[in-house]
């Protein structure tokens, strides 16, 4: 089985891959975008993509991409994000002058540039792959945050271990496949995306739906809606698979708002 992860071998992402799919062949991607078209034109079976960090908020590209793309989620995975310094083997501590990650990563590790002002936090488009400039390119004065699998697979030296500033850090992985949701077997969550119209109550009513039947919710945030300035999409997060309860808030749903895409039922992680 082919998956495609945005990033280099060695990120998080691959990990959670790793993870999820034991044995697929995982094919880095180096964005977002060319992730969900690997997987709508086949040339992948699925993706695994970051969704959501405990501490730094949702990947909003993700579920931007999600609504726009015919693709399903298959399953959730949480990965317990633990960052690392790492450098050329020979390097010291005392050497380093800039530090590279992706910015979320950098974010998540104030505490280390807080306590050593010398070291120049710089955004990187991947974890892995800052690793592997430093390597490839032999900075010696320069190294990356990631995990220790980035360190193996590039032969770097970890000089500070578990820097995160808060050890809670955790990331919510999507298992995505292409075309339209089919509920697992085993499903007890639903992911769904909707709009309702801008008049006074609409999100009320929208949301009782599913307040009337008992059923929870986990998560809910808004995205802008493209082409239509302060209008907006609302993802959610049930807590509740395919039953008639959930089914009949779904229809009741398509009744009062003008968009209703329902993203995957999966099994809760």
């Amino acid at each position: 089985m082919k998956l495609a992860i945005q990033g280099e071998l060695g990120s998080f992402s691959h990990q959670a891959a790793e993870a999820m799919v034991p044995g697929a062949k995982i094919v880095p991607c180096a964005r977002s975008l060319e992730v969900f078209d690997r997987v709508r034109r086949g040339t992948v079976d699925a993706a695994v993509i970051p969704i959501e960090n405990s501490l730094a908020g949702s990947v909003a590209e993700h579920f931007d991409l999600l609504l726009s793309r015919e693709v399903h989620i298959v399953r959730e995975f949480r990965l317990r994000i633990v960052h690392n310094l790492i450098a050329l083997p020979g390097t010291k501590f005392r050497d380093l002058r800039r530090v590279f990650s992706h910015p979320v990563a950098l974010d998540q590790c104030r505490d280390l540039f807080a306590a050593n002002p010398k070291l120049e936090p710089t955004p990187f488009y991947d974890t892995a792959g800052s690793v592997k400039h430093v390597l490839a390119n032999r900075l010696p004065d320069a190294a990356g945050i990631a995990s220790r699998r980035a360190a193996e697979v590039y032969s770097g030296k970890i000089l500070k271990a578990g820097i995160e500033d808060d050890k809670k850090n955790f990331t919510r992985f999507f298992l995505i496949h292409c075309g339209k949701p089919r509920a697992a077997r085993n499903g007890d969550k639903t992911s769904l995306a909707f709009s309702v119209r801008n008049t006074p109550g609409a999100l009320f009513k929208a949301l009782s739906v599913f307040a009337l039947r008992d059923i929870s919710l986990s998560k809910i945030e808004s995205r802008p809606m493209r082409g239509r300035p302060w209008e907006y999409v609302f993802f959610v997060d049930l807590l509740r698979g395919d039953d008639e309860s959930a089914r009949n808030a779904l229809h009741h749903l398509e009744e009062i708002a003008e968009l209703v895409k329902v993203l995957g039922i999966y099994p809760a992680a």
